[in-house]
């Protein structure tokens, strides 16, 4: 293992700790506090919306300045954002504009996470910075299986957290330190991957600037292939987005899981991410190609989504959820790797960071739509989802067919 790709590895794991933390244990926040689902959608609006504004300014800046500045600022961001979230616990339950002041605290804390929220992109840069094109694919998948492991401890570490004498506040504790010790870990073990000479000239950028993102994408000027792998991108993160703000709810609506067991379930869950995105998806690319492989994925996320409303057999559900699982595991590293190859090494950052805010966007608009959604259709609003990676199959297919597209 290249000791140089460890500071991205240990900053993927513990990037997804601190978000998967707090998969089983935000429902029931919001929900005793006396708010309606929609307010767990909104939680994650919010930290996206604001990652949607933050992601590709600092990732703009760290072509600029370097990589390592700029996620230091990050995950400072995102350690004084705990602090706050613990605030909330700790002040009265009185309600002020139809919230819990509580959970108006909790929300300036999940904005200030996300407007800082530009370690992904970043790092992904970083990544790219070190690695060949040949090594990119797979190394972009080894950084999916390591954020799979953090998907297997987190949701079982909140939930065991929670289950605590100190109930929420063990979680958050526990969040708190890992954030101080990723931030001690990148002053002292992150070496610059982005010398002077390779840096993008300096200019003055505006971070509102990110709002108008079309915009960043004309003046970025990227070739076609990217301007492709962008627009699937944000058809698979709407879908994303659904999922997300809906799957907790779902299932428990379907099994009754407390807090506990839909930590482990999710524990499962990340076992599955962290094994197809390491080692499962590295095959599929060798032997498909880096697009093919994603178009096989975008099959796999639409057959899956349908197949896990069709059981409340919870062995049954585990064996249709591995096909939806597998789906996202083939297209999260693919749509990386792709856009590393293809993207210019001067605007490696800015391009990582357009490519983040797409997610970021659209899991800033779809979950409070998707949590309305499910409310009113129940398991069906997965098959509404289900279209979204079918479309976005068609227009891939429909384009490599018409213009031979090869994996080069």
């Amino acid at each position: 293992m290249r000791k140089e790709l460890l500071p991205a590895y240990l900053l993927t794991l513990v990037n997804v700790l601190g978000f998967s933390i707090l998969m089983p244990v935000l429902p029931f926040v919001v929900a005793s506090f006396g708010a309606d689902k929609w307010v767990y959608g909104l939680l994650l609006s919010l930290y996206s919306a604001f990652q949607f504004i933050g992601a590709p300014y600092l990732g703009a800046l760290s072509d600029q300045r370097g990589r390592k500045p700029i996620l230091l600022i990050s995950q400072a961001g995102t350690l004084l954002s705990w602090l706050v979230f613990v605030s909330a616990l700790l002040i009265p339950d009185i309600h002020f504009l139809g919230l819990a002041l509580p959970l108006w605290v909790i929300i300036l804390s999940r904005i200030l996470d996300g407007v800082t929220g530009g370690n992904a992109a970043v790092t992904n840069a970083y990544v790219s910075d070190i690695t060949t094109r040949d090594e990119k694919s797979y190394i972009f998948g080894y950084l999916g299986g390591i954020a799979g492991i953090g998907m297997i401890i987190g949701p079982g570490l909140g939930g065991f957290t929670a289950s605590g004498p100190l109930g929420y506040l063990g979680t958050l504790l526990v969040a708190i330190g890992i954030s101080i010790l990723t931030l001690m870990s990148i002053s002292v073990w992150l070496k610059e991957s982005h010398p002077e000479e390779k840096r993008a000239k300096r200019h003055r950028e505006y971070i509102f600037d990110s709002v108008f993102f079309l915009r960043r994408i004309r003046t970025l000027n990227p070739p076609y292939i990217i301007r492709l792998l962008l627009t699937l991108k944000f058809g698979f993160s709407i879908m994303m987005a659904f999922y997300i703000s809906t799957i907790a709810l779902f299932l428990i609506d379907l099994f009754r899981f407390d807090e506990a067991e839909l930590g482990l379930f999710m524990l499962a869950v990340g076992i599955f991410l962290s094994f197809n995105q390491a080692f499962v998806s590295k095959h599929f690319i060798r032997l498909f190609g880096e697009y093919r492989t994603l178009l096989v994925g975008l099959v796999l996320c639409a057959i899956g989504l349908i197949a896990i409303t069709l059981t409340d057999l919870l062995w049954l559900y585990i064996v249709f959820y591995y096909i939806l699982n597998l789906g996202f595991s083939l297209c999260f590293p693919t749509f990386n790797g792709l856009i590393a190859i293809h993207s210019s090494p001067e605007k490696q950052g800015e391009t990582m960071g357009v490519s983040e805010s797409i997610n970021s966007f659209a899991m800033a608009l779809f979950p409070v739509i998707g949590a309305m959604l499910y409310g009113l259709m129940g398991s069906y609003f997965f098959w509404m989802t289900a279209a979204i990676p079918t479309i976005a199959f068609v227009f891939g297919w429909k384009f490599q067919k018409e213009n031979r597209l090869a994996d080069d």
